[in-house]
This record gives C-alpha cells, structure tokens and sequence, in this order.
C-alpha cells in the first residue's frame, strides 16, 4: 500500500530562487497549494525581528520561521477560511505592517506571515523546507 509515483512527485518540488530580486515576492505551487516566497529587504528583517511576540496571538520568533534571514518560505493560504492573502503582487494591499492582507475577512499577516489582527487564528504555516544551494530550496 505504498503511494503511487505520481503521489510522491508532487510531494516535493525544487525551485531556484536566484532570479528573485530583493524586495521582490514570487508564488509558486506545493502540493495543490500556494507557496509565498519573499526576498526580504533588511527594512522587512528588521522589522520582523523587532516584534514583541508577547503581543502576537500565534507567538513565533522570526528566527523560527526563517532559514536564512533573507528567504521567507511560506503556505499562501489564510489560516482563517482558506482564502489567498493579497501582497505578492506589486500594488497589493499589504495592511499596516507592509505583508500581507486577506481581504475576504480582513486577516493581517507582517513580514514574517505572522498573524497581526484580524479572525485568522493562527500564523501562515511554514512548510518543510531545506536550501539545497544558496538560492535553491526544496519544499517537502
């Protein structure tokens, strides 16, 4: 009762992130699902790193949801309904802490995906994920 070959290939996929300029947010897909990934500028590390996670519901450091400061990798699906946050794209709403906005119920996620206000429970998940090269990460 093993998975068929086709079940196991679409548990893990490859992607080089090279092309991706700093600043700049690409979606790619995992698994059915969207996966964010952002090249964080030092403004959104900073700004990451700086949070009092005391004050988060889902308390998590940055540093737990990162590899490399620099790589943010993450499932793209808000943890409230299942609905796609906005801020991937140039011009998206990214709501006051400049990540990423779920306007179907008005769930507010920062530069970590940490969830800031908003019905969302819980943090966007982060998936398992290890860097293969210096750009190249594997996702599964």
């Amino acid at each position: 009762l093993n998975p068929a070959a086709d079940t196991i290939a679409l548990s893990t996929t490859e992607f080089d992130m090279a092309p991706i300029q700093v600043g700049q947010r690409l979606t790619i897909a995992w698994r059915g699902k969207p996966v964010f990934i952002a090249h964080r500028t030092p403004e959104e590390i900073k700004a990451a790193q700086d949070v009092d996670i005391s004050t988060l519901r889902d308390p998590q450091k940055d540093s737990e949801r990162v590899k490399k400061p620099e790589w943010l990798v993450m499932v793209g699906v808000c943890t409230h309904l299942g609905c796609i946050p906005l801020g991937q794209k140039q011009g998206d709403p990214r709501g006051p802490f400049n990540g990423w906005f779920c306007p179907c119920h008005g769930s507010i996620y920062d530069t970590s995906g940490r969830r800031r206000d908003g019905p969302a429970p819980l943090n966007l998940e982060v998936p398992p994920y290890d860097f293969t090269s210096a750009t190249a990460v594997k996702i599964g």
